[in-house]
């Protein structure tokens, strides 16, 4: 692989956002990418995959690299050749490379894997919760897992076609996909593609969601006609799912603390061909009391740490502080004794989480279980999926159901 000076350059200035302005990497990322009309798919698919790579192992790099944070751009650089060395690229004579110790960047990786925050490239905080709450051995593989390129997975937009036939649709434009055992609605693709500038997904057969994300919806045990509330709905990707498994027919109330979200969810909806949701703001507590004992189901896709999903979101690592996992637990709990209030005697909730964490997922079921509003409800089943043993994103998720 040669080098071009123009992608490189564009891999720093993300970095540099990324690492010293705090923002988010998949954002930086889509900027990034608008910036030069020439490029090519492979263009792009360098710039995206470099910056996410260094990203994810940042601190491994740094050290290697003999940096430490606030970077400049020369200690970019360094950590740009870090990462090249131990890709196997050639660096070019660039000034930016001069010096560079080839074979010590091969030696200190060596030294530097044998210990797991190093090798996993985690924050020690980060390393020792995981140890605590799921032992050495389970959060080992979690852990390695969750640095691994996640899988580009369709959900199947039920209301417009089928598996079968989007899967042809696909292949006529070289997208290749396949099946997978255990869920019904997904397609996942053997090569990875830019799917959404295809007319598939403009005319809304498809929406893209993880393997895992797709269960929650299952889940929830809809039927046409039931009146469902979606709680922390956002940008909408399990409100869509649940509006096709309830074929469009009864009503969904997808609610969010940021209109901007819910904003986003009515653009999807429309594409979708979803027409049985009303979007609520909650910026009070009265919508959520006109709603109290009134639906039939409840889905609370809590806010949480999201240490199922660093795959996709590598700098999440970098952002998350113990204090926010303190807060969120809180937050947790309350959006349980609050919500949980919308659904009627013999309805059912479901509350799900994209975390790992016992004590963001089953610990929070029991407390809730135990307490007042608790005690209306009874325990149905739960599900918690590990990366390393699906394959496809952590998460959680229990079915409760309100005593009749």
């Amino acid at each position: 692989m040669r080098l071009h000076r123009n992608l490189c350059f564009a891999v720093i200035d993300g970095l540099t956002q990324v690492f010293n302005e705090e923002q988010y990497a998949d954002k930086v990322i889509q900027q990034l990418l608008k910036r030069d009309k020439r490029w090519g798919a492979r263009d792009r698919g360098f710039v995206a995959e470099t910056t996410y790579d260094i990203v994810r192992w940042k601190r491994l790099y740094a050290e290697i690299a003999e940096v430490k944070a606030p970077y400049n751009r020369d200690n970019l650089w360094r950590m740009f050749a870090v990462w090249a060395t131990l890709k196997g690229i050639k660096l070019p004579d660039w000034k930016y490379f001069e010096g560079t110790p080839t074979r010590k960047i091969k030696g200190r990786f060596d030294e530097l894997s044998k210990i797991r925050t190093f090798r996993e490239s985690i924050p020690d905080w980060i390393d020792e919760i995981g140890l605590k709450e799921l032992g050495e051995s389970k959060w080992t593989k979690e852990i390695a897992m969750q640095n691994q390129q996640a899988d580009v997975i369709l959900r199947v937009n039920t209301l417009k076609t089928t598996k079968e036939k989007l899967q042809n649709i696909l292949f006529d434009l070289d997208i290749e996909t396949e099946f997978i055992k255990g869920y019904p609605s997904a397609l996942k693709l053997t090569k990875r593609a830019n799917v959404f500038v295809t007319e598939a997904f403009k005319n809304g057969l498809f929406e893209v969601q993880d393997a895992s994300s797709q269960l929650v919806a299952d889940f929830l045990d809809v039927k046409p006609g039931m009146k469902v509330v979606d709680t922390c709905a956002g940008a909408g990707g399990k409100t869509l799912h649940i509006a096709s498994l309830m074929q469009n027919k009864g009503q969904i109330v997808a609610m969010d603390i940021y209109e901007s979200k819910l904003k986003k969810l009515k653009i999807r909806a429309r594409r979708n061909g979803v027409h049985n949701v009303d979007l609520k703001v909650i910026d009070s507590t009265k919508p959520i009391k006109k709603l109290h004992n009134k639906a039939d189901r409840v889905l609370i896709d809590a806010p949480c740490s999201g240490l199922g999903v660093l795959r996709r979101n590598p700098d999440a690592k970098w952002k998350l502080e113990p204090e926010f996992i303190d807060r969120i637990r809180v937050t947790q709990q309350e959006v349980l004794q609050q919500y949980s209030k919308m659904v009627k005697s013999g309805g059912k909730l479901v509350y799900a989480t994209c975390s790992v964490l016992p004590s963001e997922n089953q610990n929070q079921v029991q407390a809730f279980l135990k307490s007042e509003s608790g005690a209306e409800f009874t325990f149905v089943k739960d599900k918690k999926v590990l990366a390393h043993e699906s394959g496809y994103d952590g998460f959680y998720m229990a079915l409760l159901e309100r005593k009749a």
